[in-house]
């Protein structure tokens, strides 16, 4: 395929591309701290956002992705706190273990119950995702509110997440979210340190955890 440019693709193989992109991240990472399984969330994360800092300052707790990993093979469902991570994740790898994902920030009742209360839409989407779903996986990456509003309703003895994913991205709130949830107790987590983060980063390190869950029920 010629692009007509003066710069040539190495390949548009897109298996091709995603060897070269895990090799680059590889060398110019160099030596870390990740376990093999953390690593390869990482290098997803850092593969979405090319960004090595960020992919630095992941946190897991023990046992986190063996966590993620039982949850979905035992069909246990992911909630989403925005439709970017609804339509990045691959949710078919949930639905073939019978889970699937949800997202309730567009949900008719969240907008009429958050304007009522004058609160964000994100907040009231925990509250509804803690009453219908049990368990399963919390995969956060634009409201710092429904990351708080989460671990709240975990302290309350209300929620039990199986695992948190926590990566708000932003200004106000969003770093200052991740500590809280760096400090929780009992509860598996992915987070990140500071102000970065993002839909794209939460839906790499999901979709991460769902394709080494896969290979386990090959085995």
């Amino acid at each position: 395929m010629n692009f007509n440019t003066d710069f040539t693709p190495l390949t548009v193989d897109p298996d091709k591309i995603y060897d070269y992109s895990f090799s680059i991240i590889k060398e110019e990472m160099g030596e870390h701290h990740f376990t093999d399984e953390q690593w390869m969330v990482v290098r997803r994360i850092i593969h979405a956002s090319a960004d090595f800092e960020l992919g630095r300052s992941v946190l897991f707790t023990p046992g986190a992705i063996e966590a993620g990993i039982q949850s979905i093979l035992a069909g246990r469902h992911v909630v989403a706190d925005v439709q970017m991570i609804e339509s990045g994740s691959g949710r078919k790898r949930f639905q073939k273990h019978g889970g699937d994902l949800h997202c309730y920030i567009a949900d008719p009742e969240v907008w009429t119950v958050a304007k009522a209360q004058n609160t964000t839409r994100a907040i009231i989407s925990m509250q509804k995702a803690v009453r219908l779903q049990e368990g399963g996986i919390y995969a956060i990456g634009n409201a710092p509110t429904a990351l708080l509003e989460l671990i709240r309703l975990i302290k309350n003895g209300e929620a039990k997440p199986d695992l948190i994913i926590g990566m708000p991205v932003g200004f106000v709130s969003a770093a200052e979210s991740k500590e809280e949830l760096a400090k929780l107790e009992g509860i598996p987590f992915i987070t990140n340190v500071g102000r970065k983060g993002g839909s794209t980063v939460t839906v790499a390190a999901l979709n991460a955890i769902s394709l080494l869950a896969d290979e386990r029920a090959k085995k």
